[in-house]
């Protein structure tokens, strides 16, 4: 009796070739609906599945392979006479070859009108049912899911027959497909329902990028991508030239694009070691470039850089006086990209930035055997809420500056201060373990670049005690802008109130681990 092999793809994606190529190899094909119809218009002779179960199909498909004689050949041993025994006495011929791709239900979803029915549709029953007897049954079964292993599976019947090796790398990449695609769905249902802690978290990526190595040559790593693609993001940039993306780049591209997704005039973020070390806005791009590299232009030295406008000429001659890693922005003019190209290892990206505010949900982080999760912190304030707690009020520049200081800092390494005027950042201190040592360094860029006057101070948090708010007052700081919630507060406001500064709460906490 010939081998059999069952195909039912909704992928036609080589079909033609690869069912030739099997019937050469002297199998016999069972196909159904779609695809026998594809093989019939080819000339390629298949069996239909009725033909096989003696039960035609019905309910729209719903129910057509789910049948003992398809199953029981997927999962009969061949290796057990009561298997084999049980096989002849009901008429169930073995199947040797599985060939199936699923209903596009991550296409569904993605569609912007989708409604709950068609989705559901879209559905697989039959075809995980199918792909998971066959790869339970690897030792004699083997099983295909995706077209690009066409060519290796033929090459093996066509010398014989499929190797153990194959069948197991087969049935491993059929249960990752499975179980990619189930978790689609339970994230479509979930949110469908709006449980937001479900007692389970499944979650699925698909392979972007190899990278040479992790943080450190040691390391291995690799890059994975939402199965369902954010538009503004890291993983949607598209890159036109230079090296390919390191698992630092990456990372310190994602943070910089969370900068600039808070700024809606032109802005241009320098970011260094998942810091800004400049952010800069003007009336065009390059008076953004320029305020972010006089932000700190030792800093920005390596470091990666995201604009919010087309780069053009004038502020591509500026930018290629420097070292920089990467340049994103939502294009380049041709001439600014001829410029910018000549430096044969910086990567130049673009991104769609008209998608900047599509909430992204949840981000995860890991941690030794865990998962944290959370929603990100993308709350859009109203500076006209924030309350001013001191005797004197700040100036419409000052508040300004702190709107512009305050949707920086919430970016910064807790604990986080920035200083900053309308324009621009003048001094950020960074990751201290104590919050007076961050006042310190932000103050102390800030006056080695002679940038202090006019600037506003940003905390991330409340000050816990009044040292801060006394250091900012020496040097010259008049307007601070903090969440409050100290039980220490009025120490703080009295000291500001003894150095005339103005001083704002916003009830909002922003740290950043």
């Amino acid at each position: 009796m010939k081998k059999r092999a069952l195909i039912s793809v909704s992928d036609k994606t080589g079909l033609v070739a690869f069912a030739k190529g099997i019937v050469a190899a002297g199998l016999e094909i069972i196909s159904t609906g779609g695809t026998k119809k594809a093989l019939d218009e080819a000339g390629v002779p298949s069996l239909a599945i009725e033909e096989v179960t003696g039960f035609p199909e019905m309910m729209d498909g719903r129910v057509k392979t789910l049948h003992p004689k398809i199953h029981g050949g997927l999962l009969g041993r061949r290796d057990l006479d009561s298997h084999m025994a049980a096989m002849r006495s009901h008429g169930i011929t073995e199947i040797d070859l599985v060939v199936v791709n699923l209903y596009p239900f991550k296409e569904t979803i993605e569609k912007p009108d989708v409604t709950e029915a068609e989705a559901i549709e879209n559905i697989d029953i039959g075809g995980p049912s199918m792909l998971r007897s066959g790869a339970k049954n690897f030792a004699s079964v083997a099983v295909v899911v995706d077209p690009a292993d066409y060519e290796l599976v033929l090459t093996e019947l066509q010398a014989g027959g499929t190797t153990l090796g194959t069948r197991k790398y087969l049935a491993a990449k059929v249960f990752r497909h499975t179980a990619a695609y189930d978790a689609l769905i339970a994230g479509y249902l979930t949110n469908a329902v709006g449980d937001s802690q479900p007692e389970k978290m499944t979650l699925t990526y698909e392979l972007k990028q190899s990278l040479r190595y992790g943080e450190n040559s040691h390391q291995q790593a690799a890059f994975y991508q939402d199965a369902l693609p954010v538009s503004y993001s890291i993983a949607q940039a598209k890159q036109l030239h230079g090296k390919e993306l390191s698992y630092n780049n990456i990372k310190d591209a994602d943070a910089a694009l969370r900068i600039a997704r808070e700024f809606e005039a032109p802005t241009v973020v320098a970011l260094k070691h998942m810091n800004p070390c400049g952010i800069g806005t003007g009336d065009t791009i390059e008076a953004a470039y320029d305020f972010a590299y006089a932000a700190d232009p030792v800093s920005i030295f390596g470091g990666i850089l995201v604009a919010n406008r087309t780069i053009d000429l004038a502020t591509a001659e500026k930018m290629h006086q420097l070292f920089l890693e990467i340049i994103i922005a939502p294009d380049f003019t041709e001439e600014a990209f001829a410029v910018l190209s000549k430096k044969k290892n910086l990567r130049l990206m673009t991104l769609d930035f008209s998608q900047k505010d599509q909430s992204t949900n949840n981000e995860t982080v890991s941690v030794l055997g865990g998962l944290l999760v959370q929603e990100q912190d993308v709350v859009k304030e109203d500076p006209a809420n924030w309350q001013v707690v001191t005797k004197r009020q700040p100036t419409e520049a000052e508040l300004a500056a702190m709107a512009f200081a305050w949707k920086a800092v919430k970016h910064v390494k807790s604990n986080a201060i920035v200083l900053a005027n309308e324009h621009q950042t003048v001094g950020i201190g960074a990751g201290q373990m104590n919050r007076v040592g961050s006042v310190k360094i932000a103050i102390d860029q800030a006056e080695t670049a002679e940038m202090m006057d006019g600037a506003v101070l940003a905390s991330d948090a409340f000050f816990p005690m009044a040292d801060s708010v006394e250091y900012a007052a020496a040097h010259g700081i008049k307007a601070i802008v903090q969440p409050g919630g100290s039980i220490k507060d009025q120490l703080s406001i009295e000291a500001a109130d003894a150095a005339g500064i103005a001083m704002v709460f916003t009830d909002l906490r922003h740290f950043r681990h």
